[in-house]
């Protein structure tokens, strides 16, 4: 099984491995574990191993662009009692393949540490996985949006992506909400440009 999705990732790149074999082949597994009485347990558990060992490896699989050393990066993080990483790994992995600079958090980021590390890290954007409702937090989301760095003057704040399920079908105003793996790279691409040209600004 790694064999074979190392071998897609490698001929075929992140995206198709994820659209084309990694998700459906997920949620079909997943649909036998719910129609099966809870049998098969174990063989998503294990898919989702081999899946992410694919993901994570994926820069040693495929010649990736360094970023450049100053890059702010992208902070991709799952909320708080939100323990599915696979989607948000599937999204640091292709943006790593595109030479974008990342800070994986992984799951069940607490808000006090989530906090901190957007003031460490000064991130261009932070994408906030959430499954289920029940993780979803807009008023941390919201703080994360509105938490500043720098120099008075220039102070900076990150574009903050809200994705997966949980969220619903209700627009957040202020907070993107990227409904596919295709659309985040499209958004996190228009942040990376709009952080050039306020570096540049400064600059001058």
């Amino acid at each position: 099984m790694q064999h074979l999705l190392n071998t897609f990732v490698r001929e075929h790149g992140v995206v198709a491995a994820w659209e084309d074999v990694m998700m459906p082949t997920l949620h079909a597994v997943g649909r036998k574990w719910q129609s099966s009485g809870d049998r098969y347990v174990e063989v998503e558990h294990l898919l989702s191993w081999h899946v992410s060992t694919a993901l994570r490896s994926a820069p040693l699989l495929r010649p990736c662009p360094q970023p450049p050393p100053e890059a702010a990066p992208v902070l991709l993080a799952c909320l708080p009692d939100e323990q599915h990483t696979l989607p948000i790994e599937a999204l640091d992995a292709a943006l790593r393949e595109r030479g974008t600079a990342t800070r994986m958090l992984g799951g069940a980021v607490p808000a006090e540490a989530l906090t901190a590390a957007v003031r460490r890290t000064g991130p261009r954007a932070v994408v906030l996985w959430s499954q289920t409702r029940s993780t979803a937090d807009s008023p941390l989301a919201r703080h994360l949006a509105d938490t500043r760095w720098g120099v008075r003057g220039a102070r900076r704040g990150p574009v903050v992506l809200v994705a997966g399920p949980g969220w619903g079908h209700r627009a957040l105003p202020g907070l993107p909400r990227p409904r596919e793996l295709g659309e985040a790279l499209t958004m996190l691409s228009r942040t990376g440009t709009s952080a050039a040209h306020a570096r540049r600004s400064d600059e001058h």
